[in-house]
């Protein structure tokens, strides 16, 4: 017999427990930062210098961070499921604690790329330099998607969504599109959770919340989808 499908759908709080602290609040400030000086387009094109300095301290914070019991949780949830998670997180938490069908919608900040072309990527786990180059004699910058550009994976994704035949959502506030959106891509009739500390209005059918954080919060799923 095929095993049901679940979609998770994962964010910051999921990550926040293993100390990874996101861009979430709405004071414009990431580890101090203002976002539109480290994670734009615009910052990228007046001082990359700041931009791969920003990022390289992120890949040493991913690097000493592990895994916390909602990410090992959702990995468990292979014995009994088929399981996609959809990450917005740029970590690779999920990885290590042995999910298997992951799709980072955000990209990756173990990877790095051409900023010329897109599918010129590598991996890293150093620093990225001003005038380390590409193949194609292009600057290299992290593989992420910065605010303002397009989230090219979300059309990978969307098919993901609606095949599931249970959706979750994990320590994700929904505000962020169009990530936010794929909530309305799962199917009506079936189950949906949504897990946080404090619940985000998702506007969908059949939801049980689950106001904990997602270590709590995972574990009590695990036990509503067994029961």
């Amino acid at each position: 017999m095929s095993k049901k499908k679940i979609v998770v759908l994962t964010g910051a709080g999921i990550s926040a427990e293993s100390g990874l602290k996101t861009f979430r609040d709405s004071d414009g400030l990431w580890e101090g930062y203002d976002v539109r000086e480290v994670a734009t387009p615009g910052a990228w094109k007046k001082n990359p210098a700041l931009v791969l300095e920003f990022y390289n301290q992120r890949r040493k914070n991913v690097l000493d961070a592990q895994p916390n019991a909602a990410h090992i949780g959702l990995a468990k949830l292979q014995d009994d499921f088929d399981v996609t998670i959809i990450t917005q997180n740029i970590d690779d938490l999920h990885e290590r604690a042995g999910s298997k069908k992951i799709l980072h919608l955000h990209g990756e900040i173990l990877k790095m790329r051409s900023e010329r072309n897109y599918s010129l990527v590598y991996d890293i786990r150093g620093d990225i330099n001003l005038g380390d180059k590409a193949p194609d004699g292009a600057q290299l910058r992290p593989h992420i998607v910065w605010f303002e550009e397009e989230v090219p994976m979300i059309e990978k994704a969307i098919p993901v969504v609606l095949s599931a035949d249970i959706f979750v959502v994990v320590g994700t506030s929904l505000v962020v599109y169009p990530a936010a959106g794929l909530v309305n891509y799962a199917p009506i009739e079936i189950p949906k959770y949504v897990i946080d500390k404090q619940i985000p209005y998702a506007g969908v059918n059949n939801v049980t919340n689950i106001e904990k954080p997602a270590t709590l919060g995972v574990q009590e799923l695990i036990s509503l989808l067994k029961s």
